[in-house]
């Protein structure tokens, strides 16, 4: 007769990715951990009305958690409440949906499960605290700024001040206008430009550096011309290396 070993528990701190419907009361949930990188857990009975922590398992919340080993999806066994913004976020359009793809962003960047990536946790949090909480930066300047970020941490690092395949500086460029081609991976020199490279304006540029470097002023004194050739640049650039956009992305609400 075979005895059912108790399964191994530890805690950590995670932000909710995604929910989704399991039978009549149970709920896969996917977590962004800090030190388990990202696992998959069912959390049971969460969708009755007495679960004890049905509510502190939705998206975009910061929460707590203490999970049981199992050996395709782990159990939820207890869940505290840290920072829930999911009400606050939901309840704003263009935030809900800006968050909607920083979260299937982090899943897609985390293509291994309990693989750790700090780094990339931290920013997750940070973008979906911001998203959540007063904040005067806009929610697509937020969404865009963790895509170059994010990019960058998991080795995607798109080239803004020198030309991607030689180098060189952008200050050396001359009076040649800028070109960006997103197969080469960002700027391109005039020497370097192939064909059909796009020629953004200057202030989509110093717009895309200020929100790759955090540079807050710069960006949120942009100009709506300059966001939105940004957001573009930056979808096509995340596309490409991804091989496939993000289905939220075209929803976001961009004002």
């Amino acid at each position: 007769m075979s005895r059912a070993f108790p399964r191994k528990l530890y805690r950590d701190d995670a932000v909710v990715l995604r929910c989704q419907k399991l039978g009549e009361a149970d709920r896969i949930v996917t977590l962004f951990t800090r030190r388990h990188g990202r696992v998959r857990a069912v959390g049971k009975g969460v969708r009755r009305t007495t679960s004890r922590f049905g509510a502190r398992l939705e998206p975009f919340g910061h929460v707590d958690v203490q999970l049981a080993e199992g050996r395709s999806l782990h159990v939820v066994s207890q869940v505290e409440g840290i920072s829930l913004y999911g009400k606050r976020i939901g309840a704003d359009y263009p935030r809900y949906t800006a968050a909607s793809a920083i979260a299937e962003a982090a899943e897609r960047f985390t293509p291994e499960e309990q693989e750790p990536s700090l780094r990339l946790y931290l920013l997750t949090l940070g973008a979906l605290r911001a998203l959540g909480e007063p904040d005067e930066r806009p929610a697509p300047l937020i969404l865009d700024s963790y895509l170059l970020r994010a990019m960058t941490l998991t080795g995607w690092a798109p080239a803004l001040t020198e030309c991607a395949v030689c180098g060189r500086p952008a200050d050396s460029f001359g009076d040649s206008r800028p070109a960006v081609s997103v197969p080469s991976g960002g700027l391109v020199c005039p020497t370097c430009r192939p064909p059909g490279a796009a020629a953004p304006r200057s202030e989509t540029l110093r717009l895309l550096v200020a929100l790759a470097d955090g540079d807050w002023p710069t960006a949120i004194a942009s100009e709506p011309a300059a966001r939105s050739q940004g957001s573009g640049l930056v979808a096509a650039l995340l596309q490409w290396h991804l091989e496939r956009g993000l289905r939220s992305l075209p929803l976001v609400d961009r004002g």
